[in-house]
């Protein structure tokens, strides 16, 4: 689990190019199916989070931010926006392997997925957002562990 602080440089948009035709059916299997939300990731942290008594809304935007932007996990009433990134997706430094295939093109459009990342982690920290993210390898009892710690710590300053 990190608590990200973002950075305040101007998000820009970096265009891959068309999407390239996948080189295989089961390639073209396996990316259909890839969901946006309700991954296996998340699913195992919410059931976290839920059995220590947190209750949260799901793929939400944060209030005061750019609704297109949406938490995994938000916990409002302590202003904490919880991310579970994909090591693949989301290009974490210990797991991701880009493909062999059409690298030019995955390397820029995973790029850009980072540059967002960090441009939605300074968008809502200056929203007063707590931004946390987890890494879908981290074991997911301590990560929620942390997070229900800094939840009674933000709440416990704001009453």
């Amino acid at each position: 689990m990190r608590r990200s602080r973002g950075s305040m440089s101007a998000y820009q948009y970096i265009d891959p190019g068309p999407t390239p035709k996948a080189t295989s059916p089961a390639t073209a299997r396996v990316m259909r199916r890839t969901g946006r939300r309700d991954t296996q990731p998340e699913l195992r942290l919410r059931r976290a989070l839920h059995r220590r008594g947190l209750r949260f809304l799901v793929d939400a935007s944060p209030p005061g931010t750019n609704r297109r932007r949406r938490a995994d996990i938000l916990l409002t009433a302590a202003g904490i926006a919880v991310f579970v990134d994909g090591c693949f997706w989301h290009s974490c430094p210990a797991h991701a392997h880009p493909p062999k295939n059409n690298r030019e093109w995955w390397r820029r459009k995973l790029e850009g997925v980072v540059r967002r990342d960090r441009d939605t982690d300074a968008e809502l920290a200056a929203a007063g957002w707590l931004v946390v993210r987890v890494w879908e390898h981290e074991d997911f009892e301590t990560a929620a562990d942390g997070i229900a710690r800094l939840w009674r710590e933000r709440r416990s300053r704001s009453s």
